[in-house]
């Protein structure tokens, strides 16, 4: 399968006619009342609930490539406001009606977004929409049921939930095989580059300074050291994410997992009418190695995946390209979902990475002996739960006790990864069985396949 751009950062760029010009570098030292590290969601959510709060604060942001480089100007463009992570570790630091209520809190971040990008002129080609993940052989039709009951188990309002019948889940898309679907409503559509420029153009405008092609090589207690100067200030907020390994110090803090996409040229409107997708569904699979698509605002299908899912040494990519090995995956799971595309040509392909704390949990937590803050390992849930980080950390930085502070991921410790080559070979050992996983099950295995749960064990997933 050839493809006519691999790399470049991603699509959504080439989308809105390329990489954007970046903003002159950190000038030299200097002090501020807040300094950030990375200007991606995380980063510049925080930085605009922060000035939104106290107008009056002097806040810098420092960016190594350029706002949006990582996985805010990547990603798979799903506001889901989802909860993906294990609520029984949660529960070992907090009780039941706390973690409802962060569940609660993160489904918040849909109406959240959308507020702000309404009241700031955000174009972020948002669009509320369902998610449908989809069965196509008995296993995964079981682990769908399982999981609706589960979020009905957990408080899920039970009107924001569906499950659909074969006849209803092909009605709504034509995937082939199809034997059902649960199906979440209420969530939403973006693009993902549009949103990170906007947001970081907002911020500019509330007088924040935003240093791009400035790399950070230390920080410590009120000291953010770069190679373009200093930067001293009384609170420091980590916000790297996925790059999170590359700073001195937190090279075991989270793994780096990769993730890639590929999307289609334009797809004909013939074709829409055999394919369906009129409710431009955000749609996924029930597979272990899932996947994760959106039908464009100018009418492509995106399909993204893990590919190879994490690099020797917690290496990052080069500006998002991607391996032809990954390209075919992801080609592959698009015909066998969609087969109608098969003439399709792919346009592009890119690759990002996500953070992954050691238990597979999100956190964000800030230190007042320090004055130091975080928050992430979203585990590919970024897009919305960073807006409730940027939320969170305001509160931690300004003191204010709230709703927020008080949830179940806020300074939550979490041990390190394993030193290489054990993380590598727990990760790639982990993508391996749930590849073999899903092999067994689409060749007809009547149950959810044991290689998945040898897999989970490997490394704590």
């Amino acid at each position: 399968m050839d493809v006519k751009t691999n790399g470049n950062v991603s699509f959504w760029y080439a989308d809105i006619g390329g990489l954007p010009q970046r903003r002159p570098a950190l000038p030299g030292d200097r002090q501020a009342d807040v300094c950030i590290i990375g200007a991606g969601y995380t980063g510049l959510w925080t930085a605009y609930y922060l000035k939104k709060a106290d107008p009056g604060l002097d806040i810098v942001v420092v960016e190594r490539e350029f706002a949006g480089f990582g996985a805010s100007g990547r990603n798979g463009g799903w506001l889901s406001g989802g909860f993906g992570w294990s609520r029984e570790k949660y529960l070992k630091t907090s009780g039941r009606g706390a973690v409802v209520d962060m569940q609660r809190a993160m489904a918040g971040t849909v109406d959240e977004v959308i507020r702000v990008c309404a009241n700031e002129a955000i174009d972020a080609d948002i669009l509320r929409v369902d998610n449908i993940t989809v069965a196509t052989n008995a296993p995964q039709l079981e682990r769908a049921r399982e999981e609706y009951q589960f979020y009905l188990d957990w408080e899920m309002p039970a009107e924001r939930m569906e499950m659909l019948s074969a006849e209803e889940a092909f009605r709504r898309i034509r995937i082939k095989n199809v034997q059902g679907a649960f199906v979440i409503h209420d969530m939403a559509r973006v693009q993902p580059a549009k949103l990170v420029r906007g947001l970081a153009a907002v911020v500019e405008g509330l007088g924040v300074a935003i240093y791009e092609g400035t790399t950070v090589t230390r920080f410590e207690k009120g000291l953010v050291e770069t190679d373009r100067g200093s930067v001293r200030a009384p609170v420091i907020i980590r916000a790297t994410e996925g790059f999170t390994a590359g700073l001195p110090g937190c090279e075991r803090t989270w793994l780096p997992l990769n993730s890639a996409q590929i999307v289609t040229e334009p797809v004909p409107d013939a074709l829409w009418q055999e394919i369906g997708w009129e409710g431009h569904e955000l749609l996924g699979d029930a597979a272990h190695a899932y996947c994760y698509a959106q039908r464009t605002r100018e009418g492509r299908i995106t399909m993204g995946g893990r590919g190879v899912p994490y690099r020797f040494g917690s290496r990052t990519d080069d500006a998002g390209k991607t391996q032809q090995a990954t390209v075919e995956a992801l080609h592959a799971i698009l015909l066998r979902l969609l087969p109608q595309t098969k003439a399709l040509k792919i346009d592009h392909a890119w690759c990002g990475v996500l953070g992954v704390p050691r238990d597979w949990c999100t956190t964000a937590g800030f230190d007042p002996s320090t004055g130091i803050g975080w928050a992430g390992g979203y585990v590919g849930l970024g897009v919305s739960s960073s807006n409730l980080a940027g939320r969170t950390l305001c509160d931690l930085v300004l003191r204010r006790e709230s709703d927020l502070t008080g949830l179940p991921w806020v300074n939550r410790t979490v041990r390190p990864w394993e030193p290489e080559p054990f993380r590598w070979l727990g990760v790639h050992s982990m993508y391996q069985l749930y590849r073999m996983a899903d092999e067994r099950e689409f060749a007809g295995l009547p149950q959810t396949s044991r290689l998945a749960a040898i897999a989970d064990r490997i490394t704590g997933h």
